[in-house]
């Protein structure tokens, strides 16, 4: 048994592995329908969620199996106090696979510890949220069928940008990786993440305009300034509208650019940008589904 914590728990070759069967499963949708009969998916979620818990729930019912569901802390026994690791190892005992999300960082590593089932992390805190990672992949992938020698814009919010961690750890693993962090300077990527891009040898720079380097960008990684982890709503209004998206910005963009964003979309991504072709984010919605059945079907090792 294996739970996936950090999008470091699998391999490149795992990776590779699950894009492979999350391709196989959008070309053979009917191929996977009873894969998981009789098998039941917990979905702990202690923090809204939209995307991520839906696309879980819906993974499991396309491969045949069954959803257990707390969407809300306060109808859970956590809010009379009950600790993570007696949630895992309860929840252990009615389903065969836990889908955790968590505003502390590290719950769910927790409850990893301490179930006797797949735990895989749907986001915790500002830390980590692997299987964003593995629908940004999947996304890259189709677009433009290589990791390798890219120019990846991260833009927003990289210091608390859980999504952007991930990802940037993804990524990092890949030869001729480029990595242009945009943001103001009280949102930059934390300082533990660019020291360890440095001892890789992995070239990075920071700055504060998106239209300058927007030429140089295969990929553009556009965020939400999250109002939820700010300590102050002063700083959060200062802060939430410092980059918008607009067809305007992207006129020195490469033509076969790659617009990711991890949703929720506020107001970082004008509207009129969706109808542009370079415009990913919904196309990684779907493909956030498909690599999370694949997921499962990797950590409950059904064939």
């Amino acid at each position: 048994m294996r739970s996936v914590i950090d999008i470091k728990d699998l391999s490149i070759k795992e990776i590779e592995e699950i894009i492979a069967v999350a391709e196989d499963i959008i070309a053979n949708p009917q191929k996977y329908a009873h894969k998981c009969d009789g098998k039941k998916l917990a979905t702990l979620f202690f923090e809204p969620s939209t995307r991520t818990r839906l696309s879980f729930e819906a993974a499991m019912y396309e491969l045949g199996g069954n959803v257990l569901s707390v969407s809300d802390a306060n109808t859970s026994s956590a809010s009379k106090g009950e600790s993570v690791s007696d949630t895992a190892k309860v929840v252990s005992c009615y389903a065969d696979i836990i889908a955790m999300r968590h505003p502390k960082e590290g719950a769910p590593l927790v409850a990893a510890t301490n179930a006797s089932i797949p735990v895989i992390n749907a986001g915790d805190g500002g830390h980590n949220h692997p299987t964003q990672t593995l629908a940004d992949l999947l996304t890259i992938h189709r677009e433009k069928g290589h990791f390798d020698n890219l120019t990846v814009g991260f833009c927003g919010d990289l210091k608390f940008g859980r999504t952007v961690h991930s990802l940037i750890s993804a990524l990092s693993r890949y030869s001729g990786i480029k990595f242009v962090l945009i943001s103001p300077d009280e949102l930059k990527l934390p300082g533990y993440v660019k020291t360890n891009l440095s001892e890789m040898g992995i070239e990075f720079v920071e700055t504060k305009d998106l239209v300058e380097v927007m030429p140089d960008l295969d990929i553009l990684y556009m965020t939400r300034v999250q109002g939820e982890r700010f300590f102050n709503e002063e700083d959060y209004l200062r802060l939430k509208d410092s980059y918008i998206l607009t067809p305007e910005k992207l006129t020195t963009a490469k033509y076969d650019l790659c617009i990711l964003h991890p949703l929720p979309r506020v107001n970082e991504i004008s509207v009129a940008v969706d109808d542009d072709p370079r415009a990913c984010y919904f196309k990684q919605v779907l493909n956030g589904k498909y690599m999370r059945m694949s997921l499962i079907l990797k950590l409950l090792e059904v064939d």
